[in-house]
């Protein structure tokens, strides 16, 4: 694993487009990830399509995160406009360096002082119970919600396609905590792989909101980005094709609703995505 310190121009970058859900601003803390999920979309990405290594191999730290977001933040609030913060789009804010470096936990502590309207961490680490108490702190301050990428509920699948993660039954065991302690948690079920009848069982007590996405919709560019990862080919060697349905989602979405009150279940495709923490 390459890591390596950069400094940042910028650490919110802002968000344009009918895709982004009501968020303003993304912050990635991050570039690369070491967790090289064979179905990430970043690595189509020009962050990715012009480095040496490939992802998962290289981590940049940007060192000057805190301090840039402390500035930037103040500046926004000049404008009287909301402030919703996706934490994070291109990486994963608690990824394993995160134990050592702290520097996702730095920028929660800065946000206590200097909060956002909104903010959704995503993440796929049970790492993120470390900061609790700073999460409790900052929800006296803005709204948080925390998304946990739970993408599947079956452990072997999880080991095809993101054998460096953190397994799954660990996931679900701090999504619970995490709710909880009272923090609104989301299990973010994107992208979409297959899963057992019992996955909504698995989910029940732990979440305020699901959230279903799928690799034809949700990799930014209608399905292209994960044709040419060799989605279709990984699905059909392990005689999962037909879960490559382009409508899988909205399949999940119908079965989901069935266990869940859909007015807390979500499409990626859907223009209802309520920013509110507190559901």
């Amino acid at each position: 694993m390459q890591v390596d310190e950069i400094y940042a121009k910028k650490i919110l970058s802002e968000l344009k487009g009918s895709s982004t859900a009501g968020f303003t601003h993304s912050l990635n803390p991050y570039s690369g990830c070491a967790f090289g999920c064979t179905y990430c979309y970043v690595r189509e990405m020009p962050i990715q399509k012009y480095k040496d290594l490939p992802w998962g191999e290289w981590v940049h730290i940007k060192a000057n995160a805190t301090e840039n977001y402390k500035n930037e933040i103040k500046n926004l609030r000049k404008r009287d406009k909301p402030i919703n913060i996706f934490m994070s789009t291109a990486t994963d804010p608690y990824q394993p360096l995160e134990s050592k470096i702290q520097l996702t936990q730095k920028i929660l502590r800065e946000m206590i002082s200097s909060p956002p309207d909104f903010l959704q961490i995503q993440t796929r680490s049970p790492l993120i119970e470390r900061d609790l108490e700073v999460l409790l702190q900052l929800q006296q301050r803005c709204d948080v919600l925390v998304s946990m990428t739970i993408e599947t509920d079956r452990e072997d699948l999880k080991r095809i396609f993101s054998p460096f993660a953190p397994g799954v039954n660990l996931r679900l065991k701090s999504l619970g905590n995490i709710h909880d302690a009272g923090i609104p948690t989301q299990a973010s079920i994107s992208p979409l792989l297959p899963f057992t009848p019992d996955f909504p069982e698995k989910l029940q007590g732990k979440v305020d909101r699901i959230f279903i996405d799928s690799l034809n919709v949700g990799d930014g560019m209608k399905g292209k980005r994960s044709e040419r990862l060799g989605m279709p080919e990984l699905f059909q060697i392990n005689k999962l094709s037909k879960w490559y349905d382009p409508e899988i989602h909205q399949k999940a979405y119908n079965y989901f609703i069935k266990y869940f009150n859909k007015r807390i279940v979500f499409l990626s495709s859907s223009k209802e995505y309520p920013m509110r923490g507190r559901v």
